[in-house]
């Protein structure tokens, strides 16, 4: 049986322990340094208090230090591994090479997106390097994923829901170039979320202050079984940056999803332990999107920008009827409240918010006045109900136990066995007396038994083997129950099926036998380790190299797909005239370069200012 993996992001450890509370298998959190998220970094000591509480479902808990390095940090990150390692983390997500060069620990590798998978020569070269899970590109196509699967042994994690980098992830240097921000540092500038024109080489403008590089939010919540199909066996949701209610919500919301794949498949299990019960109904349209789209899951569309706005839209509510006496009547069949947040796109195409101030029924009172026209459609992207109702404890997850009790020559034993057959005993002296009323006595036990409390166990069967019945004090059996609990606690994380990795010394050939920038190669011990496997590196990375001669950003997302004038369309319009240019708020003139061959589009550094 294949294990599947729901896999959430932690920006911190309560996000980690709310992701496991709310049903995923695995959590992946920033390290104290080199995470690609600068500001999502973790101390030591935080990190180790979510593994011990993951470990005790049998979840996993990934450390993601998938930054390129410096050879001083390098040195550091050495270190780093080694502590990560002592305090229990199942896998590093790593994007620099030169880590595999250190003396490390066993612990096992995850390849990250950062590393540009798209590829089954890619993947099987990973596979080959001891890697044991690799994170595909986000572009990938359910065909390409499958044929990836078939050539290839090592698990496969692939993004379901999300933020978007317009760029193959590992090949933007955009943000470097503009802020001296890198990318493939953690510390990217989202330069992608800016406004741009788009011009043709006369200067007509084919479009005028979007945003050009804007993708919606990844939503493939309707194709995750053919996912599974496909040969996907972690599903990773984005988010390291985002808030705890977002976590919470769209984990529940793939939880049940995936639940329901497997309950009807005997082929697929749970990669975790317990059942997580939810307090609130999922809705992913309530939590931080800006639109939705499965990107080019299903080969491309037109519905993956966002060129009106780079923010969250939220939920559908419906269209005016009528604003009146600073009033606004929906035509919508959602409940509205006092304090929501509410949003339309203008005649201009510029997103507008509003507070609302008072609900009743269908009828909104904004706190400003606004006048909005008949027939616009609103959104609501602060559901203040929803999120009071995130804000408490909103789903517990418990693991299924067994507990015996029985009489031994001098008292008893009481045995707790879990789901997973992890069992714990204890034996106690104790004189017995028999019970004046065994029936009585009997449902007294069991009722206190039954009895978990806050712990992480629901108690499915309590068993009275013996015929005779004993009496036992209620604060007896209840300290004998507490501490055979406690004990099968520790006995689960102790027992946590960790994966401990040797790296192998391989010199297979890398894909490419020369290469350039595009590697992120940034110190001498990636640098050998491409010419251990048999690729000559003429340049190190952008970063260090600052060549003048780099694409700063290559995309499968088509500006000229976007907006008709695709060469393989037979209705695509004539009166533009390339090269194509995107031109930036301070007027530089960035040339773009189509490759219809790959359907890609690359961005080249600037023209003089126009």
């Amino acid at each position: 049986m294949r294990k599947i993996e729901l896999l959430s992001p932690a920006k911190s450890t309560e996000h980690g322990i709310e992701a496991i509370n709310h049903g995923a298998d695995a959590v992946y959190i920033g390290a104290p340094q080199f995470s690609a998220r600068i500001s999502a970094g973790n101390d030591l000591k935080s990190i180790e208090q979510l593994i011990n509480y993951a470990h005790a479902f049998h979840a996993k808990v990934y450390v993601a230090l998938n930054t390129i390095l410096t050879d001083k940090e390098l040195e550091e990150a050495e270190k780093l591994i080694y502590q990560l390692h002592e305090i229990g983390t199942d896998a590093l997500i790593i994007q620099d090479f030169g880590i595999t060069q250190l003396n490390l620990p066993p612990i096992a590798l995850h390849a990250s997106t950062q590393m540009d998978n798209r590829t089954t020569e890619k993947v099987l070269f990973l596979e080959k390097a001891g890697f044991e899970q690799v994170v595909l590109a986000r572009e990938l196509s359910l065909s390409e994923i499958s044929t990836i699967a078939q050539n290839c042994q090592v698990k496969l994690e692939a993004f379901i829901h999300g933020a978007l980098c317009v760029s193959y992830s590992g090949r933007c240097y955009f943000s470097q170039h503009i802020c001296n921000r890198s990318a493939n540092r953690g510390n990217c500038a989202q330069v992608c979320r800016l406004p741009y024109s788009l011009i043709d080489s006369k200067g007509n403008y084919i479009a005028k202050d979007k945003y050009l590089l804007s993708l919606k939010d990844m939503n493939r919540s309707a194709y995750i079984k053919e996912m599974v199909e496909a040969g996907i066996s972690s599903f990773k949701i984005e988010g390291r940056l985002k808030d705890v209610s977002y976590v919470k919500n769209v984990t529940a919301y793939y939880r049940r999803i995936l639940d329901d794949i497997i309950e009807n498949n005997n082929e697929y299990q749970t990669s975790s332990s317990g059942k997580s019960i939810f307090f609130f109904t999922p809705n992913i349209e309530k939590s931080f999107h800006r639109g939705s789209t499965s990107y080019f899951l299903n080969g491309r569309k037109k519905d993956i920008t966002s060129f009106n706005t780079p923010k969250s839209i939220g939920e559908s509510l419906g269209r005016i009827i009528s604003c009146f006496k600073g009033k606004i009547e929906l035509q919508t069949s959602k409940k509205m409240a006092n304090g929501d947040g509410c949003c339309f796109f203008n005649e201009s195409g510029q997103l507008v918010g509003f507070k609302v101030n008072n609900a009743d029924g269908n009828i909104i009172t904004p706190a400003d006045k606004i006048q909005i026209p008949q027939g616009t459609l609103i959104y609501r992207n602060f559901d203040r109900e929803f999120e009071q109702m995130l804000s408490k404890n909103s789903a517990e997850r418990k693991i299924e136990i067994t507990i015996l009790l029985k009489s031994t020559i001098n008292g008893f034993s009481l045995t707790a066995t879990d789901e997973d057959m992890v069992t714990c005993s204890i034996e106690k002296e104790f004189t017995k007396e028999l019970a004046k009323d065994e029936d009585k006595q009997r449902k007294n036990c069991s009722d206190i038994l039954q009895k978990t409390g806050d712990t992480i166990f629901r108690v499915k069967q309590v068993e009275l083997p013996d015929k005779t019945s004993y009496f036992l004090p209620a604060s007896i059996l209840a300290e004998w129950r507490r501490e055979v609990i406690t004990k099968l606690y520790e006995k689960r994380i102790q027992s946590h099926p960790r994966t401990l990795t040797k790296l192998p010394q391989t010199h297979h050939s890398y894909p490419l036998k020369e290469s350039d920038y595009r590697e992120n190669v940034h110190n001498a011990a990636a640098k050998a380790f491409f010419q251990q496997h048999n690729c000559a590196i003429s340049e190190m990375s952008y970063e260090k190299s600052n060549t003048e001669k780099v694409d700063l950003m290559t995309c499968k997302h088509c500006l000229k797909y976007s907006f008709g004038l695709c060469s393989k369309d037979n209705n695509r319009k004539k009166e533009y005239q390339e090269p194509l240019y995107l031109v930036s708020q301070s007027n530089k003139k960035y040339q773009l370069h189509f490759n219809c061959k790959d359907c890609t589009m690359r961005i080249l550094p600037p023209q003089k200012n126009i």
